[in-house]
């Protein structure tokens, strides 16, 4: 194996690095403004979201489950912050307990998807795609049609600064060092084994029910996380707003260089991978092919980035 390889192979997110420069620069050619402070501020805002829910979705494909209801943990998570804000009166300490609220919201849903799939021993894909049914449901219950508003304190605190720099950066930041903790905690490589070799990891003696309810766990925090910037950015309650987020966080866990089966992979990785995503999105709007070949040129430049990312874990494999 060429040293150039070897090398990739030990950092699968590279793959997804190489995939975003190429489609950065593609973008800034379409788009000659790409790079003004204002409009790489928008892209990340729109990007963020995403991001936040892949990083959480990361930790439970790397102990090889998955997590189908993300989507609906955020409606519920945004659903029940609007609406507990407004009960509460508006007011800074309601709006940061409505804030913790809705955090202790994902989690909760999170732990539910882990005792059902690591206690009760339910297929991942199958249960949580129930649960999302369920948490789907309670958004709806919550609030039936979009709606509500939220104090212009709040969605101007998340589109502000702080210090000079943009709120969502810090929110970037924030979100690395925490990936950055996650990965140097023996809780990492614990899902990492459980995730490549579940029978194995048990018989070393690892905790392996409690690690994959951590993972869910951890997978709901970040899908909380992800609600409250949505509410930053929309400044209202809408019960379907996650809807799409399942599918789009696991196409950015999968570009981002870990694989569905389990046992490898990385948090940043699903960031740069979310990023990716939504940058084909723009390169393929901006580029303005004829409407009806708009979906499937996104789909074959999103293929290209997967493929790449599949051949290096190969390469990996067979290292």
């Amino acid at each position: 194996m060429s040293p150039l390889l070897r090398f990739m192979t030990s950092r699968t997110w590279l793959v997804a690095l190489a995939a975003l420069l190429v489609l950065v620069a593609i973008n800034w050619y379409l788009q000659p403004n790409l790079m003004t402070p204002r409009v790489v501020r928008s892209n990340l805002s729109v990007f963020l979201p995403v991001a936040l829910v892949a990083i959480g979705q990361t930790y439970v494909i790397l102990a090889g489950d998955i997590d189908l209801s993300v989507g609906a943990i955020v409606s519920l998570v945004n659903v029940i912050v609007v609406s507990l804000i407004a009960s509460f009166g508006g007011d800074v300490p309601g709006i940061l307990g409505a804030m913790a609220i809705g955090v202790g919201v994902g989690i909760a849903c999170g732990l539910v998807n882990g005792f059902l799939v690591a206690v009760l021993r339910l297929q991942s894909i199958v249960s949580t795609f129930a649960t999302g049914i369920v948490f789907g449901a309670l958004a709806l219950l919550v609030m039936p049609t979009a709606g509500g508003s939220v104090p212009s304190v709040y969605w101007r605190s998340y589109g502000g600064t702080l210090g000079g720099v943009p709120v969502i950066y810090w929110i970037y930041g924030v979100s690395l060092l925490m990936v950055a903790f996650i990965a140097a905690r023996p809780f990492f490589k614990h899902l990492a084994a459980v995730g490549g070799h579940r029978a194995a990891s048990f018989q070393t003696g690892l905790p392996t029910t409690r690690i994959r309810i951590g993972a869910y766990a951890l997978c709901g925090l970040f899908s909380a996380f992800a609600a409250l910037c949505l509410t930053g950015e929309t400044a209202s309650g809408d019960p379907l707003l996650g809807q799409a987020l399942a599918l789009s966080s696991i196409l950015a866990v999968v570009v981002g260089g870990t694989a569905l089966a389990g046992g490898r992979g990385s948090a940043f990785g699903s960031i740069l991978g979310a990023i990716v995503v939504g940058t084909i999105s723009n390169v393929v709007f901006f580029a303005r092919p004829p409407f009806e070949y708009q979906t499937l040129i996104e789909g074959a430049i999103t293929l290209a980035a997967l493929a790449g990312g599949v051949l290096v874990a190969r390469g990996r494999r067979t290292q």
